[in-house]
């Protein structure tokens, strides 16, 4: 009678906790929809490349035509890297910590970390000429990754949870709330997308859990799906057209990889 009683009942909480379940991933959103669906097992990224870095703890990461550009945060250097023969083609220097970068019609815009504070600002980065004296102050001059729509830039705050458009002079148009940390960030216009968010959240404790998801900024409110695992402590995001790129900071690693069919 007692095994009947207890079979009843774990059946019992089994339905509850299926309820609960579908009713989180109707009613709820932020980190809680997001623990939710992990649960539920999402698929996991498809790794196609993993590369060493040219450089200890690779952190700034943009597609830029035919080079992918990395900024190292403990270096304190850049580097234009050939992706077919994974070799640097060009080292500069920036004015502080590249944290992130984005490239914006044939210029790049990096976050630097500048001064005793590490107070962030948006600099502008000429690919021929390098680094310009003109910079914009992050709000709060906090901020890290950069995403760019064709005419405006969207900045990340990590433990605000949400995403930034900025005018011209760094003032916010407009917050989205992300739900979770931010760990990068990039537009992607394509055949079968066009103009979506993709970004990559999730919580750096506890070991690192990692998303990625995508919206659309076109809406008033963005819906934010989850949509893969990212199995590893990611830090920066972009896209070349074909794969999805990150760094594996504490690895000194950068993987290129797909979404699963």
């Amino acid at each position: 009678m007692l095994l009947n009683k207890q079979k009843t009942s774990n059946t019992t909480l089994n339905i509850q906790y299926r309820s609960q379940i579908r009713h989180a991933l109707l009613h709820e959103s932020g980190p809680y929809r997001m623990l939710i669906r992990t649960k539920m097992k999402l698929p996991t990224i498809t790794e196609q490349r993993r590369l060493p870095s040219p450089s200890p703890t690779p952190q700034a990461l943009a597609w830029d035509d035919n080079a992918l550009w990395m900024g190292s945060r403990d270096l304190r250097r850049t580097y234009a890297i050939d992706p077919e023969k994974w070799t640097v083609l060009e080292e500069k220097e920036p004015p502080g910590i590249p944290w992130a970068a984005v490239a914006t019609n044939g210029t790049l815009r990096f976050t630097i970390g500048e001064g005793p504070d590490d107070d962030r600002y948006i600099r502008s980065f000429d690919l021929t000429s390098g680094f310009g004296e003109d910079r914009i102050a992050c709000p709060e001059f906090t901020g890290s990754y950069l995403s760019y729509d064709g005419e405006n830039l969207y900045l990340s705050q990590w433990y605000k949870h949400r995403i930034l458009k900025l005018d011209g002079s760094g003032n916010i148009i407009r917050a989205i709330d992300i739900g979770a940390e931010v760990s990068g960030q990039v537009f992607v216009d394509g055949v079968f997308v066009d103009g979506l968010i993709y970004v990559l959240r999730g919580t750096e404790q506890n070991g690192e859990r990692w998303t990625i998801a995508r919206l659309d900024p076109r809406q008033d409110a963005p819906e934010v799906e989850d949509i893969a695992v990212v199995p590893f402590a990611c830090r920066s995001l972009t896209f070349d057209g074909e794969h999805f790129w990150s760094n594996y900071r504490e690895k000194d690693t950068i993987i290129s990889f797909a979404l699963p069919n």
